[in-house]
This record gives structure tokens, C-alpha cells and sequence, in this order.
């Protein structure tokens, strides 16, 4: 990944990405070729020395069982967002001001592993439910849910699990920009309606700040 210097994130915030993130990509290098999909993960930080991701795919999905070809990768998004140029207090001063994009992502690598394990699953299933569901006020739990009809959904999906070697990652969010720019940047990013971007450009902003 190219990470200019002003770009590259500190280590609270890969930790935030890979604890808050939704779902990500999962990509395999196979002998059928390049294999993708789309799924939620837990991160498990304590898990040896750069921590692990913990999923689950369909049974029916053939990723898991094609054997992966060295690394694997999962490709983890935070908020992205279009900057316009028109909210730069510098275009007004100067002009000299072009489009660009802000996002947060982590290139995540590692050995890629199987758990055909339904005691693994449902451990990480719960995991995955009480992270996700922990915004609700009354929660759902698996226990909501018939037994049998938990174990017949458990059998549909096998665990997956990336072993942490290394990570790499950018925040690109403004840092690159005049004081007054990245104020202009917030605020045109709350008009629109992106919280959740206009949050990271202000929290890489103080960061940069202290």
C-alpha cells in the first residue's frame, strides 16, 4: 500500500479500524486464482503477536476449502468520503484546489485458517451478535432462537480465521491541508449528511493536534 508519511495512522487508530469496522474483504490467492468475499470479523488482538480475525463463510461458499497460496489478505474499510474542492477556504484565496477522496483502510495479512468446527462457530457467532447487536437497548441473543434451529444454522456456515503477520494502513483525511481547509472539509462533510467521515477528519485533526 503507498502511505505518504502524513497519512500513515498511529496504532489507536488500526486498533479502532479493526475493532469497529463492519464487514470486509477476505481475499485468497488459490490455485483457481484469486478468490473473494464479503464478511464481518472479530478482531482478537491477544492472539499471538499481531492478533487474529475470526469469521465464517457459507459452507456452500468454495473459498473455504480451496487451499490458500502463501498470505491471504482482508481489506478493511473505516469511513470514505468525496472531499469537493469548493469547501476549501483556499479556493477563495488561491484556486489552486482539485478533487480528492478521504477513507480509512487496512490491509490486513496473514495465514489463512479453517474451523470446521461447530464449538468454534457458535462461540464466534455469539461474539460476532453481542458486538453487533450491543447498540440495542433489549439486545438479541442467540438463546432468542430455537436450539435446533441454531444448530441447523450453524451446520450451513464453516469458521475462518486470519493469523495476523502484518498490517498496513492509511487515514487519509485531510491531514495534508491547511487548518482552515480541514475546518471547511468537517462542515461541508456534516451538511452533506457523512457523520461518520466528518468524525475522522476531526479526530485525525486533534490527534495531530496533541
Amino acid at each position: 500500500m503507498y502511505i505518504p508519511a502524513h497519512f500513515a495512522p498511529d496504532e489507536a487508530t488500526v486498533g479502532e479500524l479493526l475493532r469497529n469496522h463492519g464487514a470486509a474483504d477476505l481475499v485468497t490467492v488459490t490455485a483457481e486464482g484469486l478468490v473473494a468475499t464479503m464478511l464481518p470479523f472479530i478482531y482478537v488482538p491477544e492472539d499471538g503477536e499481531h492478533g487474529s480475525l475470526h469469521g465464517h463463510v457459507a459452507r456452500n461458499n468454495p473459498q473455504w476449502k480451496l487451499p490458500a497460496i502463501g498470505d491471504s489478505l482482508v481489506i478493511v474499510r473505516g469511513p470514505d468520503a468525496y472531499i469537493s474542492p469548493g469547501w476549501y477556504a483556499s479556493k477563495t484565496e488561491h484556486g489552486r484546489v482539485v478533487p480528492t477522496w478521504n477513507y480509512v483502510t487496512a490491509h490486513v495479512y496473514g495465514q489463512f485458517v479453517v474451523h470446521d468446527d461447530p464449538v468454534w462457530t457458535e462461540d464466534l457467532v455469539r461474539r460476532l451478535t453481542a458486538k453487533h447487536e450491543a447498540f440495542r437497548e433489549h439486545p438479541w441473543s442467540v438463546d432468542d432462537a430455537p436450539r435446533a434451529f441454531i444448530e441447523g444454522q450453524l451446520r450451513a456456515i464453516v469458521g475462518v480465521e486470519l493469523v495476523i503477520s502484518r498490517i498496513e494502513a492509511k487515514a487519509k483525511l485531510s491531514q495534508n491541508r491547511p487548518a482552515a481547509d480541514v475546518e471547511g472539509v468537517i462542515a461541508g462533510l456534516r451538511e452533506r449528511g457523512d457523520a461518520a467521515s466528518a468524525e475522522a477528519v476531526e479526530l485525525a485533526r486533534d490527534r495531530a493536534l496533541r
